[in-house]
């Protein structure tokens, strides 16, 4: 099977994410990445305000498997990517990077469950968003 390009999207990095240092504050990595997956979600067709209300699902980040591995620094460009890496009933795991110039800067697993957002417990991932997702793989 052939694999489409993990998901790309653009990031400049602010004042507001650095710290002391200069450097990005560990913690932003992780917005950055939340971005990402809301901005994925937008390009397969659905934005997480549409899979709300039309499907009453939310996603809730489960686990975090995080790597950092080079720091970023103010006006830096980034690159956050999303890439689907195993998907259960209700359940998506994806592959998630923070590069700099093709250079990652950190790589993650990021779990997600999909939540019915009235009782607060797991639900199957709406069948419009998984046919959007096999079609970009």
């Amino acid at each position: 099977m052939i694999r489409a390009q993990p998901f790309r999207h653009p990031l400049t990095v602010y004042y507001e994410d650095t710290d002391a240092a200069g450097v990005v504050y560990y913690a932003n990595y992780l917005k950055f990445m939340e971005r990402a997956r809301t901005e994925w979600l937008a390009a397969l067709g659905w934005p997480l305000a549409q899979v709300e209300r039309e499907f009453s699902r939310v996603f809730v980040v489960t686990h975090v498997d995080i790597a950092f591995l080079h720091p970023a620094r103010l006006n830096d460009r980034l690159d956050a990517t999303v890439e689907v890496v195993d998907r259960g009933a209700s359940r998506l795991v994806l592959a998630q990077e923070i590069s700099r110039a093709d250079r990652p800067l950190t790589r993650a697993r990021v779990t997600l469950a999909c939540l019915d957002r009235d009782r607060w417990r797991p639900a199957r991932l709406p069948a419009p968003l998984v046919a959007a997702m096999e079609n970009t793989q």
